[in-house]
């Protein structure tokens, strides 16, 4: 599975998360929440994505 910036991904604690940097398809910086109220930025790895929901547009 190769990652992108700006993909949105499915974690495997079941939240959403729209990656905003990637780092070598192995560490990612990323924002979950429903909107800018409730977001949040966190750091994850591939291990904690299960599956990319939504590619980015290139």
């Amino acid at each position: 599975m190769i990652v992108k910036q700006y993909d949105t991904v499915l974690l495997k604690d079941g939240r959403e998360a729209s990656i905003v940097e990637a780092f070598d398809n192995k560490l990612f910086i990323a924002d979950v929440g429903n909107s800018p109220k409730d977001w949040e930025t966190i750091d994850i790895s591939i291990d904690d994505i299960d599956k990319i929901i939504q590619e980015a547009n290139d």
